[in-house]
């Protein structure tokens, strides 16, 4: 008996959990899909993403305390956040510093650059009583206009909208083709170094931009605020193409399996959390959630792959 009602309160508790997981995993599903970019598309292991997001979020909670518009402040943090993408752009195609090592690099710098933003203090505060916030935690459970989900809903429906739109033009099209096939792409003119450094531009822009509704959404922005951002984005990415690879194979619908992947991310972290476990393991339990997901592609190939009969194969 008392095993039953241990259960029912761990669901009980588990599903009044549930609004505020899966608008975490909104909010690092928006930062997932410019991972996806540089990731996927354009082929680069980017480390950026670590220090954008607190750059985002650090522009925007100053800006917001300065008394500006929350949109304009958005906006801004949004075109800080590609300007540290361009940063590591020209570090590895004008500098000729491998891509990895350079965002190793321009995140490093960014640490003293966010502490400056926030005047040399390492957490800033931005009360929803206080200032007008797009979203805030508070109302995750409302059922009203403010509960931030609606919002993230119509943002994310139209930031993959805009993408599906813009990688399907010529300029989208050679990003693509870059990616795919750098030597291909430039033996047909294409000019892949810009088009690295756009992709890095629209990757950091998009990571900063979460991180302002980050921000946002838990009432501060911290210096340390984007630290592991790069595991989070590649648990969203790999869960969404180990579920839902045969199925969503429209370019579209792959990024809405990257946002897709970071609900269930924080969803997995949260029931984990709620069986009592030390939250100082949190950094643990992420590694091994991501590392479960990483092998699992390798192991269905390697185990439950169909063997191949001999004369079948050119039928």
């Amino acid at each position: 008996m008392p095993y039953a009602i241990g259960i029912e309160v761990y669901h009980m508790t588990l599903l009044n959990a549930l609004p505020g997981a899966i608008s975490q995993g909104m909010l690092w599903g928006i930062m997932a899909i410019g991972l996806y970019i540089t990731f996927r598309v354009i082929n680069i292991s980017d480390l950026t993403v670590d220090g954008s997001l607190a750059s985002g979020g650090a522009a925007c909670v100053m800006l917001i305390r300065s008394g500006m518009n929350v949109w304009i402040a958005i906006l801004l943090a949004t075109i800080v956040g590609m300007l540290t993408g361009l940063v590591t752009g020209l570090l590895h195609t004008r500098c000729g510093i491998p891509a990895i090592l350079s965002g190793i690099l321009t995140q490093l710098a960014l640490y003293s650059v966010n502490l400056r933003i926030m005047d040399s203090k390492a957490n800033q505060p931005v009360s929803v009583d206080k200032y007008h916030l797009l979203i805030s935690q508070r109302y995750v459970r409302e059922l009203s206009l403010r509960n931030p989900m609606i919002l993230l809903t119509v943002i994310i429906v139209s930031l993959i909208a805009f993408l599906y739109w813009f990688f399907g033009t010529e300029k989208g099209s050679s990003i693509r083709a870059t990616g795919a096939n750098m030597n291909m792409a430039r033996a047909q003119g294409i000019n892949t170094e810009a088009n690295i450094n756009l992709s890095l531009v629209i990757s950091n822009g998009l990571v900063a931009f979460a991180g302002a509704l980050l921000a946002q959404f838990q009432g501060a922005a911290d210096v340390s605020m984007g630290r592991g951002a790069i595991v989070i984005g590649l648990a969203a990415i790999i869960i969404g193409e180990v579920l839902f690879s045969k199925i969503f194979i429209n370019f579209a619908l792959k990024l809405y399996s990257v946002v897709i992947g970071a609900i269930l991310y924080y969803i997995v972290l949260q029931m984990i959390l709620m069986m009592g476990l030390n939250t100082n393991d949190l950094k643990l339990f992420s590694a091994l959630i991501v590392a479960v997901f990483l092998s699992v592609p390798y192991f269905k190939d390697r185990y439950f792959r169909k063997p191949v009969i001999p004369g079948k194969e050119k039928e």
